[in-house]
């Protein structure tokens, strides 16, 4: 699949969201496994669509992949991971402490940190002890997109550095034993890392600017922690086969344009290109055809031509959206279905009404800055950055909270703050004051991949929780956080999808978690549809037609929709200039 003559043990995709990793990590597992290799295939995404695409139901024990000898499949799931880290961690006390105290250890590891550091333990076993896997001749990694990633691999060496310097024996994960047992475990998955011998890591992108730009990005921090073995897959490259159909010809333009500036260090890596497959990449026959281009079998249904589609686009939705001049939009998704153009173009459409707009994000990889060309007047544009909220919330910390403590009491302070988890509260604190500037402005909001955004609102649940038992201990905008999410005059969901089974599907399930939450979605807005144009290469004709159904489904439960037609590259300076 990857062209590897003699691939490494170890094999890592990742990349930005939307770029194709699931579907080319199964590809190139199914590979390996028809070659007669014994593969195991990992999905360590929060919002792992695994099942979906290999259409078997997985867990979180490993389980054979129906028609593809030699090849087994399992979910990380972060929950059952963090049941199974509390047990280990508060079981021994069980006997030996009062209830409360055991109660109070529980309540302590029911955090958003404490279900990552849980799956990376799982993550761990797999890539550090190698008796865990040594029925496997491969390990396939498909992994969360691009910012969940990096955390993920630099976790070994945090927490290895954090165990090494803690001296009070507790942590925000409860008594350091349960980690220190962890130790070596952490010290095998950094070395295993590192040697390019065992381990390849592909970063999956596709051919345009935002995807290589992210993958440059990673390379760089990948690169710095150890992992040096990185090859490039481009994922989607289309040539266009009919001369007069002027959105195959922009299309192909696009992607050549944006090979043609390829980051340096992205050049110089191992590179393979796979084509755009008019297909769903759903199913073992679909997968197996996105490396050898046989399509599988249609359908009589599938064969049919979609109709063009005539329906409202996003200006319909800003309309509304700008009868209030105040609140939260927030754009949520899959990542790479656009989230952050959508959430650029409304902030931009709503500043040229003459509204006071924030544009923000929550997602540790994204830059909203760049998907705006000029700004218009009334509208700024910020980012919630992780490592300075996690700098500014430790000083105030240390400022109210260790005023008065004494020198080791101070340090035993310091030492904790220094524990990963401080990033969460941090960007929780950063993201509740982000939503209470919407009382005299629009905020809009474009969040972290599906599965990131998902701890963020368990979160807010959590604290939510914490600050009606403890009155007072928290800044107002964190006690008034929660209200106002489920407040639907002051907070506008817009789901942002692709016109696929993965993201639409994906969209749902959030549709479903949000509901959990009590927050109701304000809109869905299908992404770079095909549908509303006209097309006539064959290619495009075939994902034309996939679209039809997904389009129909979310016509039938959305209360609003709006659908945008493919574009080879949104200006938002073209936008404003229509607008």
């Amino acid at each position: 699949m990857l062209s590897l003559e003699h691939p490494t043990r170890i094999l890592f995709f990742t990349g930005k969201g939307g770029v194709g990793k699931t579907s080319l990590a199964c590809a190139t597992a199914i590979s390996l496994a028809d070659a007669g290799k014994r593969v195991l295939l990992v999905s360590t995404d929060p919002a792992s669509n695994l099942d979906e695409v290999l259409d078997v139901a997985l867990a979180a024990e490993a389980r054979p992949v129906p028609g593809v000898d030699g090849l087994q499949a399992l979910n990380i799931d972060p929950e059952e991971a963090a049941r199974a880290y509390r047990e280990r961690v508060v079981g021994p006390y069980r006997d030996l402490l009062p209830a409360s105290a055991i109660t109070s250890m529980e309540e302590q590891l029911s955090g958003a940190c404490t279900l990552e550091i849980a799956a990376f333990d799982e993550f761990s076993k797999l890539l550090g002890d190698h008796e865990a896997t040594a029925a496997y001749d491969h390990l396939v990694f498909d992994t969360a997109p691009t910012g969940h990633t990096l955390r993920l691999l630099e976790l070994p060496a945090a927490w290895s550095s954090f165990i090494d310097s803690n001296i009070g024996g507790t942590s925000c994960l409860g008594p350091l034993a349960g980690l220190k047992q962890q130790e070596q475990l952490y010290l095998n998955s950094r070395q295993v890392l590192g040697d390019v011998n065992a381990t390849t890591l592909v970063l999956v992108a596709r051919p345009d600017q935002a995807s290589l730009q992210e993958a440059e990005r990673t390379r760089v921090e990948l690169a710095t922690i150890g992992v040096k073995n990185q090859h490039l897959a481009i994922n989607g490259v289309f040539r266009a086969s009919d001369p007069v159909d002027e959105i195959a010809r922009s299309k192909e333009l696009q992607g050549q344009g944006a090979l043609e500036n390829i980051p340096a260090g992205l050049a110089a890596l191992p590179r393979i290109e796979i084509p755009l497959r008019p297909w769903q990449l759903l199913g073992i026959s679909a997968l197996r055809g996105l490396s050898n281009g046989q399509a599988p079998q249609l359908g009589e249904d599938e064969k049919l031509l979609a109709p063009t589609l005539s329906a409202p686009d996003l200006e319909s939705l800003v309309e509304e959206l700008a009868r209030s001049p105040h609140g939260v939009v927030m754009t949520m998704g899959k990542g790479g279905v656009g989230k952050t153009t959508i959430a650029a173009r409304i902030a931009i459409s709503l500043a040229n009404r003459g509204l006071k707009v924030l544009l923000t994000t929550t997602d540790p990889a994204a830059h909203v800055a760049n998907a705006v060309a000029e700004a218009p007047s009334g509208l700024t544009i910020a980012r919630i950055d992780p490592r300075e909220e996690t700098k500014a919330y430790a000083r105030i910390v240390m400022e109210t909270a260790g005023a008065d403590l004494d020198e080791r009491g101070r340090a035993l302070l310091e030492e904790d703050l220094r524990s990963p988890c401080t990033e969460e509260i941090a960007v929780f604190r950063a993201f509740a004051e982000t939503v209470a500037k919407g009382e005299d402005q629009i905020v809009v909001v474009d969040t972290a991949p599906t599965g990131h955004t998902i701890l963020l609102l368990d979160a807010a649940e959590a604290y939510h929780k914490e600050v009606l038992r403890k009155p007072g201990t928290s800044p107002e905008s964190v006690k008034q956080l929660l209200p106002r999410l489920r407040d639907h005059e002051f907070t506008r969901v817009i789901l942002v999808t692709l016109p696929e089974a993965t993201p639409v599907h994906e969209a749902m399930g959030l549709e479903k978690d949000l509901a959990r939450a009590g927050i109701t979605p304000f809109a869905w807005v299908v992404n770079q549809s095909l549908a509303p144009l006209t097309v006539s290469d064959p290619v495009l004709l075939a994902k034309r037609r996939v679209e039809a159904p997904f389009l129909q489904e979310i016509s039938q439960r959305a209360q609003r929709f709006a659908v945008e037609p493919w574009t080879a590259a949104i200006q938002t300076r073209a936008i404003a200039a229509k607008t």
